[in-house]
């Protein structure tokens, strides 16, 4: 049976860790932990390994997820209706030696580290896709002055490029967080003290996790929820770094503002209005970020309910909400994905950006190049006082400070007021060390994934001529 889906998920769910999470891939891993969990105790000498391979054979077999989770219900939990059915599907020493010595938690929760891993790798992928695509954009865009903003004001400038690296720089983090993560089998038992194993429970423990290529812990974790919460924490991050760039594209591809545009042709229409180019990529890796944080919280509160030895619901509780987390995280990344590697620069609309203040973008630019002509408080005072005219009168800040230059005495007053103030307020001289920053990036990503960059280095940059 493959999972069909849902009327939002083309939206809401996009990329491989959909179906890296769906209910398939759910029973998939439960019965890839009972074929190794017998495996490994046939290793270790506590199973026969003619039993340990009929239970292989079995697992290999499909099992409708649907009629597990209705059969579920008389348990709580979907592994003890799986081990009902490979032991109907078996015999003798195989059928009993189905699931010997585990309790539900320990193949529920080593599954759930299986699921989570391989939803981790693609999301992870994504992510690097993204931030690939963001370097790229750094690169072509190195120097090409921008309006930079804080507090949605325009604030002083700096550049495209430098942008793109800080969008690159979030991703990476994001990324190395989550490829750092390593998830651990669980194996402890009814109470987590392996007694149903005869003494072979720790051997068939690190046995199961070489197998499974999972780490081994000490101790059974049923309720020491460290590693689940931690797999939040890294999603809930990486949903950060994903929902911080989209908002940004969002922004920036506003009617007023167009700096950027998403170039898919066919995509971004309204229902009503004919000319809306909606940036759809971004809007819907926004609505993932904005998604992920109740999922983390979900996932936390369980984590901290934990009672005892095993837990009577907060366990329960955490599937749903961490199956969605890396669901909803996954969209994310891909959609974001999508964006940076479709995305467009109008330089046009950029330099309009730059000048919608009429200069006023430069002013500490301008105090600043006074300062050895007039010293620092008489520049200060005087750009400050120009400014202040340039919007009181609402005229372009370069033609008031150019008629505070030429009001100035003649031991200070410049040859050309007017080239002055254009100089002054020239962005290109107002961007500090960008470029250097944007090189910076670029190199660190070349050390710490080379390999990625030798597999775009063939591929074209993204520029507003070939995005």
């Amino acid at each position: 049976m493959t999972d069909r889906p849902g009327l939002f998920d083309p939206v809401l769910a996009r990329g491989a860790a959909r179906a890296a999470v769906a209910d398939d891939a759910w029973v998939a891993a439960l019965l890839e932990v009972e074929a190794a969990l017998a495996a490994a105790a046939a290793d270790v000498g506590a199973l026969d390994p003619e039993d340990a391979d009929a239970i292989a054979e079995a697992c290999r077999r499909p099992v409708d997820a649907t009629v597990l989770g209705e059969q579920a219900a008389a348990s709580g939990n979907p592994v003890v209706p799986l081990v009902a059915h490979l032991r109907r599907a078996l015999s003798g020493g195989a059928a009993s030696g189905v699931h010997r010595g585990a309790t539900s938690q320990d193949v529920m929760d080593t599954a759930a580290m299986l699921v989570a891993r391989a939803a981790v790798g693609v999301i992870t992928a994504d992510l690097r896709a993204a931030a690939g695509a963001a370097a790229d954009l750094a690169a072509a865009h190195r120097d090409r002055p921008a309006a930079g903003r804080t507090l949605l004001q325009q604030a002083a400038p700096i550049t495209v490029g430098l942008r793109a690296a800080g969008w690159c720089s979030g991703l990476d983090a994001a990324a190395d967080a989550l490829a750092a993560w390593r998830p651990a089998v669980q194996l402890g038992g009814a109470v987590g003290t392996l007694a149903a194993f005869d003494g072979h429970g720790r051997a068939v423990r690190a046995t199961l996790a070489r197998r499974l290529d999972l780490v081994d812990p000490p101790l059974a974790w049923h309720t020491e929820r460290g590693r689940i919460a931690e797999l939040a924490g890294l999603l809930g991050r990486a949903g950060a770094a994903v929902g911080s760039v989209a908002t940004d594209l969002v922004l920036l591809a506003q009617t007023e503002v167009g700096e950027v545009r998403e170039d898919v042709p066919g995509r971004g229409g309204s229902s009503t209005l004919p000319h809306k180019r909606n940036p759809v990529a971004a809007v819907s890796a926004r609505a993932a970020a904005v998604a992920a944080p109740g999922l983390v919280a979900s996932v936390l509160t369980a984590a901290s309910l934990h009672e005892h030895e095993r837990a009577a619901g907060p366990w329960h509780a955490e599937w749903r909400p961490l199956t969605e987390l890396l669901r909803t995280v996954g969209s994310g990344a891909a959609w974001l994905a999508d964006a940076t590697t479709h995305l467009a620069v109008d330089p046009d609309r950029v330099a309009a950006s730059l000048d919608v203040t009429g200069g006023l973008l430069l002013a500490e630019q301008a105090t600043t190049g006074l300062r050895e002509r007039l010293g620092h408080v008489a520049a200060k005072d005087l750009v400050t006082t120009a400014a202040s005219t340039a919007q009181d009168e609402h005229r372009p800040f370069a033609d008031v400070l150019a008629e505070a230059l030429a009001g100035l005495p003649d031991t200070q007053k410049p040859a050309d007021p007017a080239a002055e103030a254009r100089a002054l307020l020239d962005p290109a001289r107002a961007v500090g060390e960008a470029a250097a920053l944007v090189d910076d990036l670029l190199r660190s990503r070349e050390t710490q994934h080379p390999d990625e960059h030798a597999d775009r280095g063939a591929r074209p940059r993204n520029t507003e001529e070939n995005p």
